[in-house]
C-alpha cells in the first residue's frame, strides 16, 4: 500500500511526543518510587525522598543546559569535523542553501570530515544555529541527486528541531541511569539491614518490603527500558527526517539511492563511536547495519527504509495519475 508523505510526517511526530511523554511519566514514577524506598531503607522518613528527587531534578536542568549550549560543539570536536567555506566548494554550499530554501530555514553551516567513508549528520540546538557536516567520501561518491536527498534528510532534522528532542531523551536516559545507580548503591551502604529495622519499627512491614522489591526490580530493568524508549525515539525521527526530505526534494530515488550506496559502502567511519553514531543518517558501525533489526537499534533496517521512501513516490504517482 502506498504512504503519504504528510502522513507518515503527522504520524511519526505524534508518536515521537507519546514517546516524550511517557518517558518524562516513567522518570517520575521511577524517582517517587525509588525516593520511598531509600527513606524506608534508611529510616529518614521523607527527607531522603526529597533529597533525591532534588538530585534527579538538578541534575536533568544541567545536563539539559549543557548539551543544549554545548552539545554541537563536542559532536563536531569528537567527529573531527571543519568548516567548509562557500569557495572550497560552491556546489555543495549551493546544495545545501537550495535545500534551507525549500524548508524555510537559515543556511545552516557546513562542515566536513576528512573520511573516505560515506555519511552525514546535522547539529546545532535550532534552525538558527544549525549544521550540516559530511565525510570527503560521501561528496565523493555520490550524484547530485543523491547528495541533494542526504542534505535534505539533514535539513529535515533541523527543521524538525530533533536535536532539542535528543537533548531530552538523552538526558532524561542519564536521569534514570543515575537514579537506579544511586538506589543500586544505598543498598550497599547499609540500607538493607536499616531497611529491615525500619519495616518492623514502621509496621507495615509487608508493604514495605514489597515496595522495597519493586524499587529493586525498577532499579535493574528501568535503564534497559529506557535505552529501549530512546531507540524508538530515535528510529521514529529517521523516518520522518526521510519523508522530509522526500517532500523537499520531490526525488525519492535520489535519498533511496544514497542511503543504498553508503550501506553498502565497505569503508569504516574511523572517528565515529557509540556516541555519535546514532546521529548519522546511516549507522556508521557495519554490525549494526549488517544484523536484523532490533529494539536497541538506533536506525531502522536501510531496506526498510528505502521501502518506505519508495512507497511515498508511489503514492505520489497514484495521486497524479487520479488526478489526470
Amino acid at each position: 500500500m502506498a504512504v503519504d508523505f504528510h502522513t507518515l510526517t503527522s504520524r511519526n511526530k505524534r508518536n515521537s511526543w507519546i514517546l516524550i511523554l511517557f518517558f518524562v511519566a516513567f522518570v517520575a514514577v521511577l524517582g517517587t518510587v525509588l525516593g520511598q524506598a531509600i527513606s524506608i531503607s534508611h529510616g529518614g522518613g521523607q527527607a531522603y525522598s526529597y533529597l533525591f528527587t532534588l538530585v534527579a531534578v538538578l541534575v536533568a536542568v544541567v545536563g539539559s543546559l549543557i548539551s543544549y549550549y554545548g552539545g554541537a560543539s563536542a559532536i563536531l570536536a569528537m567527529s573531527r569535523a571543519r568548516p567548509l567555506a562557500r569557495e572550497q566548494d560552491p556546489q555543495l554550499h549551493n546544495v545545501v542553501e537550495e535545500m534551507a530554501i525549500a524548508a524555510g530555514i537559515p543556511m545552516p553551516k557546513v562542515y566536513v570530515i576528512e573520511d573516505s567513508a560515506p555519511n552525514a549528520f546535522a547539529t546545532g540546538r535550532d534552525p538558527q544555529h544549525g549544521i550540516v557536516a559530511i565525510t570527503t567520501g560521501l561528496r565523493s561518491k555520490l550524484t547530485r541527486d543523491e547528495l541533494q536527498g542526504v542534505i535534505a534528510h539533514e535539513i529535515s532534522h533541523i527543521r524538525h528541531l530533533d536535536i532539542r528532542f535528543a537533548v531530552l531523551m538523552a538526558t532524561l536516559v542519564g536521569v534514570v541511569v543515575l537514579l537506579c545507580d544511586m538506589y543500586l548503591r544505598s543498598m550497599w551502604w547499609g540500607g538493607r539491614t536499616r531497611s529491615r529495622r525500619s519495616s518492623r519499627s514502621q509496621g507495615g512491614g509487608a508493604a514495605a518490603a514489597i515496595l522495597l522489591v519493586i524499587a529493586l526490580l525498577l532499579a535493574i530493568l528501568a535503564p534497559i527500558l529506557a535505552k529501549i524508549i530512546e531507540m524508538a525515539f530515535s528510529r521514529q525521527r529517521e523516518y520522518l527526517a526521510d519523508a522530509g526530505a522526500v517532500e523537499l526534494t520531490r526525488n525519492p530515488d535520489g535519498l533511496a539511492g544514497a542511503l543504498a550506496k553508503i550501506s553498502a559502502d565497505p569503508e569504516v567511519l574511523e572517528v565515529a563511536n557509540r556516541a555519535t553514531a546514532p546521529m548519522f543518517i546511516v549507522h556508521p558501525i557495519k554490525h549494526f547495519e549488517s544484523r536484523t533489526s532490533s529494539i536497541f537499534d538506533s536506525h531502522p533496517p536501510i531496506k526498510e527504509r528505502i521501502q518506505r521512501i519508495l512507497s511515498l513516490k508511489t503514492g505520489e504517482n497514484v495521486q497524479e495519475g487520479r488526478g489526470g
